[in-house]
């Protein structure tokens, strides 16, 4: 359900991201006649039964696949242990380059996938694995089979990981006053803004898209900041990769809570979404 809702507080797309999406859409021929140019996020959700080649492309003509209809946009895989783990497992390079290249003998072509990536799972077989409500019936060895369907390099790419919590009835049954989608993207608009003018000599649209030496000019932290960091890097034992990712949701965090610099409060909300590989994922 949260998942569903992601396109509804993405940023405006820009006339060139609408471009890019809109070319793609084309040759894939699944652009609508009377929608001559893309203006939403594409959300796409193919099933857990998908083939290697519609994921990320292919073919004997080399066609598009969902990471590349999904660019700009929101790839959900729902219940991602159900997944051939061979097909996940070519989602590492894609999410690293933002691009895929397909090669065959009569063509070799390069399309831009550069999508969020959304996922979730249940932490056991029968979905009761660690609620106090409801026991668990999984077998150790079950549960320890379906957890590693999702290797450690493909969960080190995903930059946050939320465990939630079964609701009961009553907080179903609450009336409670919640921020609206539109509230929600006015806000993250404005924080699209703020990057799109930092990093407008570079031709990239946001944090997700900072290189190594640009995470070193715009995520700078104070020595502080950076022991915090340093501590939880080594209790945890995160990746270069994990630390970089963490830098970048750091200065998104701030961008949103509309701060110049990374604050402490920042990298430490940062770091809480890094905590659940370490919780399932013991290895």
């Amino acid at each position: 359900m949260i998942a569903k809702r992601i396109p509804t507080i993405l940023p405006d797309l820009t006339f060139n991201e609408a471009l890019e999406i809109t070319k793609i859409h084309s040759i894939s021929e699944i652009l609508p006649k009377e929608k001559p140019i893309v203006t939403n996020r594409p959300f796409r959700a193919p099933h857990h039964t998908i083939s290697f080649t519609s994921l990320v492309g292919g073919g004997i003509n080399p066609r598009p696949g969902e990471i590349s209809l999904a660019h700009y946009g929101v790839l959900f895989l729902d219940e991602l242990p159900e997944y051939n783990k061979k097909t996940l497992e070519v989602l590492r390079e894609p999410l690293e380059d933002k691009s895929i290249t397909i090669s065959r003998i009569n063509a070799s072509l390069t399309y831009p996938c550069n999508f969020m990536l959304v996922a979730s799972m249940n932490p056991c077989p029968c979905g009761f694995y660690g609620l106090k409500e409801k026991e668990c019936t999984c077998l150790p060895d079950a549960i320890t089979r379906y957890i590693n369907k999702i290797s450690g390099p493909l969960l080190d790419r995903i930059d946050i990981q939320v465990e939630v919590n079964q609701v009961n009835y009553n907080k179903i049954k609450e009336e409670k006053a919640t921020e609206s989608s539109k509230e929600i993207k006015n806000r993250v608009n404005k924080a699209r803004k703020i990057q799109q003018e930092r990093y407008k000599e570079y031709g990239i649209y946001s944090n997700s898209e900072l290189t190594p030496k640009l995470i070193n000019k715009y995520c700078k932290i104070d020595n502080k900041t950076s022991k915090i960091l340093e501590d939880a890097f080594n209790k945890l034992g995160f990746s270069a990769r994990a630390y970089n990712r963490i830098l970048k949701v750091a200065r998104t965090i701030a961008d949103l809570d509309e701060k110049e610099n990374i604050e402490l409060q920042h990298v430490a909300e940062a770091i809480q979404y890094r905590n659940l590989d370490k919780k399932y994922w013991k290895n």
